[in-house]
């Protein structure tokens, strides 16, 4: 016969096993949760020390995925680029230009850096987003009002006047934009956390979308007249980055 403290025992030993499996459950999907967010946060981090990119395979070699160069081919040019002090042209419907800063060394580094020029007064970096990154802007010339829209439901305005020295952060995915308020040029750098961090330009994809969204939903979507979202559609959406 069994002793009587034995079926305690077994009940005691299968109430630790089901806490010990509630316990790894919750650690693993700790884990899973830190893993998701990192993996969101930013570029996925280079395995090597850098990955050259080049449009052929003559000189290249695969490195994690990615078409490079073969880093024995490496030199300094590759990592180097002339023409940031070079004013942009702002000569077009928003008074601005994003250039940016094409260097094959940054593939696949995460980052990304552009200048942008502003015409007096009327110079605009109009409302966009960039769906993969967060944007560090730094005033060197003349005087921005710029802000950021938060996400619904608050949609939160968030705005500063820049002047020389002045920094301001617009975070991931947010709307937001760039004025020249003074009477000179103005001159920003900034700085975004991914190396294609994407631009969508509000007004350029609602109202110049390839094909035309239908003008009932955006008549709907906006408040407005049908007919007057027809005129906006049959703009000419001019874009302000130097990529183009």
């Amino acid at each position: 016969m069994l002793p009587s403290f034995i079926p305690y025992q077994v009940e005691d030993c299968y109430s630790v096993l089901k806490t010990m499996k509630a316990v790894y459950f919750l650690a693993a999907f700790v884990l899973l949760g830190l893993a998701s967010k990192l993996a969101s946060a930013s570029d996925p981090s280079p395995l090597q020390d850098f990955c050259i990119a080049v449009n052929d395979a003559k000189n290249g070699v695969f490195i994690n995925g990615k078409l490079c160069k073969d880093p024995k081919l490496a030199t300094p040019e590759d990592f180097f680029f002339s023409g940031l002090n070079i004013p942009g042209n702002t000569s077009n419907q928003v008074g601005s230009m994003v250039t940016p800063v094409i260097v094959s060394g940054l593939n696949t580094f995460g980052i990304s850096l552009v200048r942008i020029d502003f015409a007096p007064y009327v110079g605009l970096n109009p409302l966009h987003t960039h769906p993969r990154a967060t944007e560090i802007l730094v005033v060197v010339q003349g005087t921005l009002y710029v802000g950021f829209v938060t996400s619904n439901p608050d949609n939160r305005l968030f705005t500063k006047v820049l002047y020389p020295g002045d920094v301001f952060v617009f975070p991931l995915g947010l709307i937001h934009f760039q004025f020249n308020i003074g009477h000179t040029n103005a001159v920003a750098f900034a700085a975004l956390s991914s190396q294609n961090p994407g631009v969508v330009t509000i007004a350029n994809a609602v109202f110049g979308s390839d094909a035309d969204i239908n003008p009932d939903v955006l008549a709907k979507a906006f408040q407005l007249d049908k007919n007057i979202v027809n005129q906006l559609q049959s703009r000419f959406w001019s874009d302000n980055d130097n990529r183009n």
